[in-house]
């Protein structure tokens, strides 16, 4: 029983650490998560005599480095991809500046929203088959569909929108 306690004692420690990182429950629980299995397969590089938790904070702390750095490479692949899409056509200028604040917003989303949106939006799919290319429920892929259009709607955040001046500005 005292091994069950050591190791829910673990646990809670991970997920408070994870918490402290990720400033956002969800993340955190993906970091414990990804920790756990990291540790499991890990877990001939563990020794015995030094001290599980710090061993398994350890692994709590890489596993989120690890996405942040993840994230920032893919941050600026979205970057680049947003500047492919719009050098490779030749708007107006107006219609220019309107492509590029929705493909930096779509760069901006997280991951599950900027996947659902493109499964629904650009291959067509319907809610059922994009909850089953990423294997979650339907109203989940609805949920994310909502959040990514509220997103694209308000500039994803990004800062202030552009206004344009002399011309067409939907506002």
């Amino acid at each position: 029983m005292d091994d069950r306690r050591d190791m829910e004692a673990d646990l809670l420690a991970m997920r408070r650490y994870a918490r402290v990182l990720a400033r956002d429950d969800a993340d955190a629980d993906d970091v414990v998560q990804d920790a756990l299995l990291r540790a499991i397969e890990r877990q001939a590089t563990y020794q015995p005599e030094r001290s599980r938790t710090r061993w398994l904070l350890a692994i709590v702390h890489n596993v989120f480095v690890s996405g942040k750095r993840r994230q920032a490479a893919e941050t600026r692949r979205n970057d680049r991809f947003a500047e492919t899409l719009l050098s490779s056509i030749d708007p107006q200028q107006e219609e220019h500046v309107r492509l590029t604040e929705i493909a930096r917003g779509f760069s901006a989303l997280p991951e599950p929203q900027r996947a659902v949106l493109h499964l629904t939006a650009i291959e067509g799919m319907s809610y059922q088959q994009a909850a089953t290319v990423l294997g979650v429920p339907i109203g989940t892929v609805m949920s994310r569909l909502s959040r990514a259009r509220a997103a694209l709607r308000e500039g994803a955040g990004d800062g202030p929108r552009l206004r344009i001046v002399g011309g067409q500005d939907d506002q």
